[in-house]
This record gives structure tokens, C-alpha cells and sequence, in this order.
């Protein structure tokens, strides 16, 4: 990186630093799918009637009597006794006019080895052979097919086939671990798994049968097992058992077989999502049929301006609910095409991204703040040095996304030319919730934006009043909407007691009177839009104030040179905790005492002499999950001298001695 920015930069980087709103540009707004800004107004007046545009982006076997049935709240149903077939949505209706188009475009590793377009056509043909397969070894409707696999084609189309004969699937991430899919298995009762003998994780193959069985040693009843040859001859030598099939063979006894999608009802089960269980037995997230396919349709037309001709690119993992939602469901239902990318950003080099968006002429990149942060630290040069020309639309979504790290893509990703939508939603709204329209609203970096129209979203008080315009509250969602989840898996009382009991009347009948609570704290501005705060639990007790790690974390970030920080409490003798960061900066800045200094005066500026850091550490990394997720108990263990456990699921298991080198060194 230069030491010193041509002159036009700099002035560049001080106005967007000074703009607080930014609004659509005129030449996105023009071709957007939605521009009408009475689409509020209409929603709000006509509720709940005003979800059948998300109904009318799906095609029916059976039109449904009812928009929403609110009688046995908060057992939800849209669109009830309407019937339909998510496969069918996604893949076969399409086949008239872009039966040669590409559905999915596949990058995989090795680079420029394994690349592979998927035409609508070709798609329906291995959706069909597949579901095929899968009926003859035993599936049947409502059986729950569990899938452990990382980002290879065969998941998806896996994916649609059993959507296809009604048995609803549950993805399991291919980064967790033996005894995660095992609980999960067990939990669902789920006697099919599709699983491959590896995949390749920057260059290297990783070996994932050994790994499947491990954890298959621990179901508590018999699996039929596929298993997909991915490695080919990188492979670990694998001799599949009596109750394992190869894949590719399965296929090609069914090669040519057709399967008539079966009619499902509206509120038949799609999908299981479980959580990751991380402070507790894992949530098994049911969504159906209807009303999560139409809800995430109509997010990822308006939310995301996709359109059938754009090649649109979600950079997360089909194992969590954002590829499910954003890679597969939500753009091939619009008969769009969908990017999936097997690698990652900086492998073989930090060009990689750009080069992928260059070749082929991305139209939309949705990606989180925690990837943006570290292009950010690696540089501008590298966006630079391609043409990324080809994008509309920029969107993340994980997390809140800090002011800084959003000009910075707004800037460098998007060239001031492409609308940025961040969006809040959890894996059990099933799709977007607070965000932008593109076409229609201006954006204020570091806020989410107002809820979706038809959405009654409110920051209350601990006693459920709506709070001031500034204040620190608790997000809640006040009406239900199609894409939510209806229940957990085999536990209606635990969906109850999550979701619900905070600040509902649980003994009311009354729909009016069941309020969800999705446990995260936001602020709402004088124009409506919300800044979502982070989990209320993430909080850290300082001499009694409850400050949360992620307004302090957004603060440090704030400072000039720092590109991520992660914030955890220690335990304190006076204070009962204290503030404990961890800090990676820039490249090109130096972790010396000047620094520590500008990031203490960042966090008393922001918030208060109260949250000043007990400790700034610097490291090159943090730790993190394989799916990019900060592990803060390691931290906390860190900060307090305990014993850490197992480290062995983090992608860089070796960071975590580095940090605890480095802390109590101040």
C-alpha cells in the first residue's frame, strides 16, 4: 500500500467521511424494480393482504383460500391450503424461456480447473435423476434427508430433488464437526445422509468422509448413506460400506428418469435449520413450503433488484440460512443466475474476488462486514486493479456493518455508483426484515435502514413501549410475515419461550397480542430507520453499566487504521468487568502506543469514559469459525487466564497462543 494518496483521494475519502446520506443514483433507480415509495403506505393499509405479491411470484397447483390464518397464534399459516412445489418453482417452470441459460455458474477449486455452468436444462435433468435416486433408496415424504456437504453443485441440486418428492432437508455446514451432524441427525430422526469424501479448502484436500463417519458412529439409529467422489484422485482411498452409495452411480442408473413434483401444501415443511447450538442443544428452525419461497422471492427482487438476466453473486455458504435463502431459493425462483464459489477470498491471491466479479460480470455482490473488513485491511489496489464495472448493487448481511467499512465499499467495490443494502434477518425470519429499497431510499452507513413495508418493527423499553428517537432499545417484530418460522423441530413450547414470551400475553388468543423477539438490541433515528446494536446478551457489566461489545467494537473500528476488533469482558476486582480489545489493523499501520491511544479516545468519544478498554491487543487475525464468525468465548478465556478446551473447529487454531502471548502485556 502507498504511503501517501494522490491528493484527488484524499479529498474523495474526506467528503464521504463528512456524508452521513447517501441517495440511490438516478441511473439505478431507473432500470430498479420497485421506485414507488407509496408501496409503504400500501402494504400498512392493506395488511395482510398486501403479501399476495409474494404469492403471485410463485406459480400454484392450488390457489390458497386465506392470505394469513392468525387464529391460533403464534402458530402462524400463510397462504393456507394452497398448494405447490418449491422444485418446481425453482427449476422446472423456468424451462420455456431459459432452458439455456445458466441457473448455477460454479467455481470451485482447483482454480480454473473446476469450473461449471449449469443451464436450467441441465439443472432439470440432475434434479430429476437425483430425486429418482433418492425415492428408490427408500425416501418418502416428510422423511427428513440430512446433507453434509461443502460448497459443491451436487448440494443444491440435492437440495431441489427432495424438495421435489416432499422430504424436507437439512443442511448441515461442512466446517462443523463429527458430533455436531450427529446431534443434529439425531435430533431431526433423520435416517438419510448425502455427504462427499472431501473438498479442497485453499489448495489443499480436506478428508470428510472420515470425518462423516465419525459422526455417523454416533447416530442413534441406521442411515442409507450417498456419497459424492469430489476429489477424485486427490482422494483419501475411501471404500464406501453396505449402507454407502457413490453418487455418480446412482445418477447414472437413473439417467433420463423424470419425477412428477409432488403437490405440497403451503404449509408443509420445506426445510430444517438448526442453529449452532452454542448455548444449548441446537434449534432445529422449521420453515414451509409457501410462504418462506415467497418471501424470499419477493426480498431478493426489491431488497436486491434481481432480475432473470443478471448473473448475481451471494459469497456465503449454502450451509447457513443466507445461501439457502440468498444462493438457492430466492434467485432461482426468479429464474436468475446464481453464483457459487467453492474458495476463498484471498486464495490464490487477494485478487481472487475481483478477478471472479471481472470474468464474470457480476451484476449484485452480497458478502458480510467481516469480509469487507479484512479487504479493507488488505488494501484498495487489489478492487482496483479490476473492472468491477459489471456491478448495481452491493448488499452485506451477518452483522451490523460499521460507517467506515461501508463508505470504504461504497468507495472502492461499488465506485459511488452502486446503491449498498444492508440487511438485518436471522436464520428464523427466513429473509430480509430491515433494509433499504434500493430504488426508493436514501442510505445512512452503519444503519440497516426502516423495516420492509407490510413489516411493524419497533424498539421498545424492558416494559414494551415504544422508545425516543436515539435511544438504545430492544428490536422486536409486532405482526407476523410469510418467511418466518412456524416452530422449532419437535418443541412448540421451547419456539414459545425463545420467541415469544418476552413481551407477549401468552395466554391471549388475541394475534395482537404475540410479539417476537429476536433478542437484539437496535435505536431508531427520526426518519424510521434502525441501527441494530448487536444481541442484548452480548453486553459487558462495567461498575454495573451494561455496555454492548458491539457499540464499542463499531467505535474502535471507527478509528483511522484499524480494519477489525472484537470486544470482551474480563473480570475486574473494582469494576466487575472490564473492557478487553482485540484489535487488527490496516495494512501499513503499526500497533504502537499511539495507536492504543487513538482507539482509547475513540471508544471515551463515542460512548464514555465508562467503556474505555482495560487492554488493547494487537494480532494479525482473531479467532474464527470456518464460517467466519468471531469466537469471543476464546477471547473471554483469554482475558480471565482460563482454560481454553478444544480449538480445533477454528480455522486458525494457532492465533488463539499468539493473542494469549500478547495479553497483560500493555
Amino acid at each position: 500500500m502507498a504511503d501517501e494518496e494522490p491528493a484527488d483521494d484524499v479529498e474523495l475519502e474526506a467528503r464521504l467521511a463528512e456524508q452521513e446520506v447517501f441517495e440511490p443514483p438516478e441511473s439505478f433507480v431507473e432500470q430498479a424494480n420497485v421506485t414507488d415509495e407509496g408501496i409503504y403506505e400500501e402494504f400498512e393499509g392493506n395488511w395482510p393482504e398486501c403479501w399476495e405479491s409474494a404469492a403471485d411470484l410463485l406459480s400454484w397447483y392450488e390457489d390458497y383460500d386465506q392470505v394469513l390464518d392468525d387464529s391460533n397464534p403464534p402458530f402462524y399459516e400463510w397462504f393456507t391450503d394452497g398448494k405447490l412445489n418449491a422444485s418446481y418453482n425453482c427449476v422446472d417452470r423456468h424451462l420455456d424461456e431459459r432452458a439455456d441459460e445458466v441457473a448455477l455458474e460454479w467455481i470451485g477449486e482447483p482454480v480454473d480447473e473446476a469450473n461449471r455452468s449449469i443451464t436450467y436444462e441441465e439443472l432439470h435433468r440432475e434434479v430429476n435423476e437425483a430425486a429418482a435416486a433418492l425415492r428408490d433408496l427408500g425416501v418418502g415424504e416428510d422423511d427428513v434427508v440430512t446433507m453434509y456437504m461443502p460448497m459443491i453443485p451436487q448440494l443444491p441440486i440435492a437440495m431441489l430433488a427432495c424438495a421435489r418428492i416432499g422430504a424436507p432437508h437439512s443442511v448441515v455446514f461442512a466446517g462443523f464437526s463429527a458430533e455436531a451432524l450427529a446431534t443434529r441427525m439425531n435430533a431431526a430422526d433423520s435416517e438419510y445422509l448425502l455427504t462427499c469424501d472431501g473438498y479442497y479448502r485453499r489448495g489443499d484436500p480436506l478428508d470428510h468422509l472420515d470425518k462423516t463417519n465419525e459422526g455417523l458412529a454416533d447416530v442413534e439409529h441406521d442411515v442409507e448413506t450417498v456419497v459424492v467422489d469430489r476429489l477424485g484422485s486427490d482422494g483419501f482411498g475411501h471404500e464406501l460400506t453396505d449402507d454407502q452409495h457413490d453418487y455418480d452411480d446412482l445418477l447414472a442408473a437413473h439417467e433420463g428418469a423424470t419425477v412428477e413434483p409432488v403437490e405440497r401444501d403451503a404449509e408443509d415443511m420445506l426445510f430444517l435449520m438448526y442453529t449452532s447450538g452454542t448455548t444449548g442443544e441446537p434449534k432445529g428452525v422449521k420453515h414451509t413450503t409457501a410462504g418462506y419461497l415467497g418471501w424470499t422471492a419477493w426480498t431478493t427482487k426489491y431488497a436486491l433488484d434481481v432480475k432473470p438476466d443478471d448473473t448475481y453473486f451471494c459469497s456465503a455458504d449454502i450451509g447457513w440460512i443466507t445461501g439457502h435463502s440468498y444462493i438457492v431459493y430466492g434467485p432461482l425462483a426468479l429464474g436468475t443466475t446464481s453464483m457459487m464459489y467453492e474458495g476463498t477470498p484471498d486464495y490464490p491471491t487477494r485478487e481472487r474476488l475481483w478477478q471472479i466479479i471481472e470474468e464474470y460480470e457480476a451484476t449484485q455482490l452480497y458478502t458480510a462486514p467481516t469480509a469487507i473488513r479484512s479487504f479493507m485491511k488488505w488494501g484498495a489496489e487489489y478492487p482496483a486493479n479490476h473492472d468491477l464495472s459489471s456491478l448495481r448493487l452491493l448488499a452485506t448481511v451477518g452483522e451490523p456493518i460499521n460507517p467506515r467499512a461501508w463508505k470504504w465499499y461504497y468507495k472502492h467495490i461499488g465506485g459511488e455508483e452502486c446503491p449498498v443494502v444492508d440487511t438485518w434477518w436471522q436464520t428464523e425470519t427466513g429473509g430480509h426484515m430491515v433494509t433499504t429499497l434500493p430504488g426508493i431510499n436514501d442510505m445512512k452507513p452503519g444503519s440497516a435502514g426502516p423495516p420492509l413495508p407490510g413489516l411493524d418493527v419497533q424498539i421498545v423499553d424492558t416494559h414494551g413501549e415504544e422508545v425516543e428517537a436515539g435511544r438504545a432499545g430492544y428490536l422486536t417484530v409486532q405482526k407476523p410475515w410469510p418467511g418466518m418460522l412456524r416452530t422449532l423441530y419437535n418443541n412448540d413450547q421451547r419456539f414459545i419461550d425463545e420467541y415469544w414470551a418476552e413481551y407477549s400475553e401468552t395466554d391471549s388468543d388475541d394475534s395482537d397480542d404475540w410479539v417476537y423477539f429476536p433478542e437484539d438490541g437496535a435505536k431508531i433515528d427520526d426518519d424510521g430507520y434502525i441501527t441494530v446494536l448487536g444481541r442484548v446478551d452480548d453486553v459487558i457489566n462495567v461498575s454495573g453499566h451494561r455496555l454492548g461489545t458491539m457499540e464499542i467494537e463499531s467505535a474502535i473500528v471507527g478509528v483511522e487504521g484499524v480494519a477489525e476488533a472484537a470486544v470482551v469482558g474480563g473480570e475486574h476486582d473494582l469494576k466487575g468487568e472490564a473492557v478487553y480489545a482485540y484489535v487488527i489493523l490496516e495494512e501499513g499501520h503499526e500497533g504502537s502506543d499511539e495507536m492504543r491511544a487513538r482507539i482509547v479516545e475513540g471508544v471515551e468519544d463515542a460512548i464514555g469514559p465508562i467503556a474505555r478498554p482495560e487492554e488493547v491487543v494487537f494480532t494479525p487475525e482473531l479467532p474464527k469459525t470456518r464460517s467466519g464468525k468471531i469466537m469471543r468465548r476464546l477471547l473471554e478465556g483469554i482475558a480471565n487466564e482460563e482454560e481454553l478446551g478444544d480449538t480445533s473447529t477454528l480455522q486458525n487454531p494457532d492465533v488463539v497462543e499468539d493473542i494469549r502471548g500478547k495479553t497483560g502485556d500493555d
